[in-house]
């Protein structure tokens, strides 16, 4: 299976190939930083064109994970919307698709910097949630102890035998654990940024997406 098994604030959890985060023991599965609409912000704000086709992308891999993962809860940590005006401009077969993701489960929509306050789509709309010894939201904190958020796309970078390969990445610590970004048309900030230094701690490891999920010291 496409996965990376490891334990974190005692809770047993399995970062995914494609940047999906599993709780096995809790039927949750957390997503981070989708970033639907994208196309559509990017061509308001600047008139710029992208192919319109990142929200059906990113739709057709969460719904292989929840197929996956049979998901009974589903965590979006925030910035799932590129902002509150590509949420509320959807395409309606878009809109539809979400809706039938959610059907049988609850879903919480943590609320980000992109789309901040509640959203015209079902489900639960809150500033973080706790469960068990794990709390979720959307930009790191002060009290980061079983923290899980997002926000910051990290990827990290490896030398092979043959090349160097950059991916997302999951970065994990003693207390706090970092999502990658999960839309299509997400960029990344290197795991050895400043700012991701300074939030991650000495022994930070970095958990590298795609076909064989690869567990690395942090890239510093």
């Amino acid at each position: 299976m496409n996965l990376y098994g490891f334990t974190f604030a005692s809770a047993a959890l399995q970062a995914f190939g494609s940047g999906a985060l599993w709780w096995p023991e809790e039927k949750l599965l957390c997503v981070s930083d989708l970033h639907l609409g994208k196309s559509e912000r990017v061509a308001r704000r600047t008139g710029q064109s992208l192919p319109p086709y990142e929200t059906r992308d990113t739709l057709a891999r969460l719904a292989a994970d929840l197929e996956l993962s049979k998901a009974r809860t589903v965590v979006c940590l925030g910035d799932s919307f590129d902002d509150l005006q590509a949420a509320a401009t959807l395409p309606e077969e878009e809109r539809l698709w979400i809706t039938q993701l959610q059907a049988g489960r609850r879903w919480i929509w943590i609320e980000g910097n992109h789309d901040p306050g509640p959203i015209e789509f079902g489900g639960e709309h809150l500033r973080e949630l706790a469960v068990g010894p794990l709390s979720f939201r959307h930009i790191a904190s002060d009290n980061p102890a079983g923290e899980v958020s997002g926000h910051y796309h990290p990827k990290a970078e490896i030398q092979t035998r043959r090349r160097r390969i950059s991916r997302p990445a999951f970065l994990c610590d003693d207390q706090r654990l970092i999502l990658p970004a999960y839309g299509t048309y997400t960029g990344g900030l290197r795991s050895d940024s400043d700012v991701l230094n300074q939030l991650m701690g000495p022994k930070a490891l970095a958990i590298l997406t795609g076909p064989m999920p690869t567990c690395v010291p942090m890239p510093r």
